[in-house]
């Protein structure tokens, strides 16, 4: 090679290699530019995480006004259902009422020698009440002869007996009980022999 072939070379090559000082602060502000610092990455950072914490806040609050519209829907519809929960009731117990007035009306306009009739149209209306109650779940608790359960029965008073058969069973019902749906929902007043 000839020697100016060989200079112009090696001048090409400082060229590249030695950059001018303008050259070099454009280089080095360049990568500055794409590398933030420390502190613009902690600045990014926490304001990432404000920006999500004012979304969990907003989240939160929306989320806490549904529950309490929940509660207050729910405590409004609980208070309807104990409010008409025995319409359906006494909206059945409506037909052994307007029988009972018929049976009073009868007895004032009968004279003496309707009795059986009286008692034949009371009687009628006490099935059909009994009738109602057990379709409701309403049973009478069974207690002659029964032996005495606290379960079921409340004891008035105890009765001296001589019949060992007797003793700790029921004497007498002084008040029927009733079971409503297997529960007991009045005791049976009863005298125990003892």
């Amino acid at each position: 090679m000839s020697e100016k072939s060989e200079k112009d070379l090696k001048e090409k090559q400082e060229e590249t290699v030695e950059a001018t000082p303008q050259e070099q602060a454009s280089a080095e502000t360049t990568v500055e530019a794409e590398e933030p610092t420390a502190e613009e990455k902690l600045q990014k950072e926490l304001d990432d995480t404000k920006a999500e914490l004012e979304k969990s806040k907003k989240e939160y609050m929306f989320l806490l006004a549904e529950f309490d519209n929940f509660r207050k829907r729910t405590l409004k519809e609980k208070s309807e259902l104990i409010k008409n929960a025995a319409e359906g009731a006494m909206k059945d117990l409506l037909p052994v009422l307007d029988d009972f007035e018929r049976a009073i009306q009868a007895t004032s306009e009968s004279n003496d020698n309707d009795v059986e009739s009286i008692k034949e149209g009371v009687n009628l209306i006490y099935n059909k009440f009994v009738k109602y109650l057990e379709q409701k779940g309403v049973k009478a608790i069974e207690s002659q002869d029964a032996d005495f359960d606290t379960e079921y029965h409340e004891a008035v008073t105890t009765f001296p007996t001589d019949d060992e058969s007797k003793k700790g069973k029921v004497i007498d019902t002084v008040q029927k009980g009733y079971v409503m749906n297997d529960k007991v929902i009045r005791h049976s007043k009863v005298v125990v022999g003892q």
